[in-house]
């Protein structure tokens, strides 16, 4: 293992790390950690973009035209970090209608859109059978959109109150139309920090095991990960961990994406957001310990044009989607928000070359 031990310095314990990367050798936890706490951030540039090549080859960056779908904030769970929901029965509750929803899935289309990212909250009026109406209807009228549907928190819930098996309910959602699962509240899959954070959400065992059998029946999805707010790095690499090892059990991931915490109008006391350096730094442990997930997307909604470009240096393949609408993230102020004449400008700005995919990753037109 390359750890660090008396009369091994620093420099020299990189060099051990480097020295598995280019060999093809899996890193382990405390490899991760030292890279988490190596002060050169071009050193772990080099590294990661040395891994995405061998992943990945070639100048390609890719992004996907979607819309985020929040068909509903009602949610009765109260994570401390979300400012979006709204506990049943508040004034500003809502859920679209049937109507508004295809309005949308149809404005998408007519924007280029592929991809329906639909995701709400646990709304406790809405049991399997909701889900398989509407999923219904967007697929009738609308057969080239590919549903990115549903957070492992929204599909347990749904089963629960639904009173079917995990694996029946998700099923039924992939017979009415679910064609993927967005990583949506993995947070940290570290169950100490989830009880600080969502006390009242599923547990990382619960989170892995509704990927687990998404998988089995033909269900991908990807994997996120959200830092800066109460974890430690050891719980960040756990977390790497989990879905390294879930990946190599089961490969049930597409991609992966980091993004740091927004504190604006939430319950967590956090007085500042993780530097760009964290983040980049995170983006490189990433592609250098996930090392059986091909794809690894920046997060530029949250951090925005300039420091998405950078990520491309530090390990990241995929610009992530064009957000035509989007509510969850944007609730805690103002984010970033541009266009795919934009999003190319700026992977072309950053020495790449755009391609446009779709979510199984096929390129489009």
């Amino acid at each position: 293992m390359a750890i660090l031990v008396p009369n091994l310095s620093r420099s020299a314990a990189i060099d051990l790390v480097a020295d598995k990367v280019y060999a093809g050798r899996r890193l382990d936890r405390e490899d991760a950690l030292l890279l988490y706490r190596h002060p050169n951030l071009p050193e772990l540039a080099a590294l990661a973009d040395f891994q995405r090549q061998r992943r990945v080859p070639g100048r390609s960056v890719t992004y996907v035209i979607g819309r985020i779908l929040n068909y509903t904030n009602v949610c009765w769970v109260r994570c401390k970090f979300c400012a979006f929901y709204r506990v049943p029965g508040h004034d500003e509750g809502y859920l679209l209608s049937d109507d508004d929803i295809l309005d949308k899935v149809r404005d998408t289309v007519d924007k280029g859109g592929v991809e329906i990212l639909f995701q709400g909250g646990l709304n406790p009026k809405l049991k399997i059978d909701y889900y398989e109406q509407i999923f219904s209807k967007i697929l009738e009228r609308f057969p080239e959109v590919i549903l990115h549907a549903l957070s492992p928190a929204e599909i347990l819930y749904t089963a629960h109150i639904s009173k079917l098996s995990l694996e029946r309910c998700l099923e039924r959602l992939k017979a009415s139309g679910l064609h993927s699962i967005p990583g949506a509240g993995g947070e940290i899959l570290v169950d100490r920090v989830r009880k600080q954070i969502a006390p009242f959400k599923d547990s990382t065992v619960e989170w892995l095991e509704c990927m687990r059998v998404a998988a089995g029946l033909g269900i991908r999805s990807t994997a996120s990960m959200m830092f800066g707010h109460v974890e430690t790095l050891e719980d960040r690499v756990e977390h790497f961990d989990r879905v390294r090892d879930l990946q190599d059990e089961c490969s049930p991931f597409r991609a992966f994406v980091a993004w740091n915490f927004q504190p604006e109008d939430t319950q967590l006391p956090i007085p500042r957001k993780a530097s760009a350096a964290d983040y980049l730094r995170t983006v490189a442990v990433a592609r250098l310990f996930l090392d059986n997930i091909d794809n690894l997307q920046v997060s530029i909604l949250t951090q925005g044009p300039k420091i998405a470009q950078t990520a491309l240096g530090y390990g990241a393949n995929d610009f992530g989607s064009v957000m035509i609408e989007e509510n969850v993230v944007s609730a805690a102020g103002d984010k970033f928000i541009v266009d795919a004449a934009e999003f190319e400008r700026l992977i072309r700005g950053a020495g790449y070359e755009p391609a446009r995919r779709n979510t199984r990753y096929e390129l489009v037109a």
